[in-house]
């Protein structure tokens, strides 16, 4: 049996699955923001519930909004923010009595989806996550590849492709930085320039309604976010050019961007030939904890 938890901001989830990937059985809790002893406390709690249920022993494994650094050990990047500097799996394999291995989220998406979703017998899956915020994630055959830094797929935190001249320099991102794509291309990012282009305060999914029912200034925000997406998409067919793109999140439920985006990243991507397939993740918000699941992955 396989465990993964998906540590958020908000909650925790927890899924078991047998050794064909079908699903045991689930759980989820609040996640106790600002303490980390009570994180560490909610995942052990959830591992043993599932196992109660299911009369089995499982592996476990993780995704969380940040990533393990190689150097120190301790997380970094983490947007829950008491997690930061802490040896969360260390502390979490010591509590449980037996190795997890933890991935950033994204990751876990890219994994989920190589290993028996939309991009299963792909060789290097790209996964993007478009929600409150973004990011990406790097599979090559169903294993996460993270890089020395851990920051293997780190988009989201890649400046926006060539900026016009009034996205320069672009919206202040969390990270300190200027005109992330995260600040672009993310559910907050949707919901920031259709308030500035119009001044009217609509959230993501309403600005995507508005779009769907042909309403000029929802129209005019999709088409900013696509142009915008397409940019950033093409710069990582430029640099690692994967045989996939899965797009996960709330923002990845719109339909017409799986229309848009192949027509338009012939424009950007150098010598303009693109045949890189753009799909919806299979298993949706459940890609996250499956992935970390599948970091274990099946013997090859």
């Amino acid at each position: 049996m396989r465990i993964g938890i998906d540590l958020g901001g908000t909650k925790i989830e927890a899924l078991a699955m047998d050794e064909h990937g079908e699903e045991l059985t689930r759980h989820r809790v609040d996640t106790p923001r600002d303490d980390y002893d009570g994180t560490i406390a909610a995942m052990v709690g959830l591992v043993k519930l599932l196992e109660s249920k299911t009369g089995r022993m499982g592996s476990v494994g993780a995704g969380i909004p940040g990533s393990i650094s190689e150097k120190t050990g301790l997380v970094k990047n983490a947007n829950s923010t008491w997690l930061n500097g802490r040896p969360l799996d260390k502390d979490l394999s010591s509590a449980l009595g037996r190795e997890v291995r933890i991935a950033n989220d994204a990751n876990c998406l890219a994994v989920s989806e190589s290993t028996d979703g939309a991009a299963a017998g792909k060789r290097v899956v790209f996964g993007v996550i478009l929600g409150t915020g973004c990011g990406g994630g790097v599979a090559i055959e169903g294993r996460v590849h993270a890089g020395p830094n851990g920051t293997g797929g780190e988009w989201g935190h890649n400046p926006l492709p060539w900026p016009t001249d009034e996205e320069n320099p672009g919206p202040l991102c969390y990270c300190g930085k200027r005109g992330c794509m995260e600040m672009w291309v993310s559910g907050t990012g949707l919901a920031r320039d259709y308030r500035e282009m119009t001044g009217q305060q609509k959230t993501a999914r309403e600005v995507i309604a508005a779009f769907e029912a042909g309403e000029s200034e929802g129209v005019a925000a999709v088409d900013r976010l696509e142009d915008r997406l397409a940019r950033g998409l093409a710069t990582v067919i430029n640099i690692l050019d994967p045989d996939v793109f899965v797009l996960g999140g709330g923002l990845s439920l719109t339909k017409h961007l799986y229309e848009s985006l192949p027509q338009r990243l012939p424009k950007f991507v150098f010598g303009g030939e693109v045949d890189t397939p753009i799909l919806q993740a299979k298993f949706g918000d459940s890609s996250g904890v499956r992935g970390a699941a599948w970091l274990w992955p099946l013997a090859r």
